[in-house]
């Protein structure tokens, strides 16, 4: 059996947590400008790098949180639309 090795620490009192750090803006804030102010209703998004149902998680919080209705993402056969609606 081996002893288990000591570890150290510091405790520090504080007041209160600090807030939590928000980002201001999104990389993902022009792909939903650039498909708002355009004529066409459906959209296919492709982001290189990136899994269409991780597009979709992050352009619905940015439509969340413009309050942008008649705005919708969908992933269909591992792709991401923006649709008018």
């Amino acid at each position: 059996m081996t002893a288990m090795s000591e570890v150290r620490f510091d405790l520090k009192p504080v007041t209160e947590k600090p807030s939590r750090k928000y980002r201001k803006g999104s990389k993902y804030n022009p792909i939903l400008v650039a498909f708002v102010e355009g004529t066409d209703n459906l959209v296919k998004v492709e982001v290189e790098g990136k899994d269409a149902n991780y597009i979709r998680t992050q352009l619905n919080k940015r439509i969340q949180a413009h309050g942008l209705e008649g705005v919708k993402v969908s992933v269909v056969n591992n792709a991401c639309y923006l649709e008018k609606v």
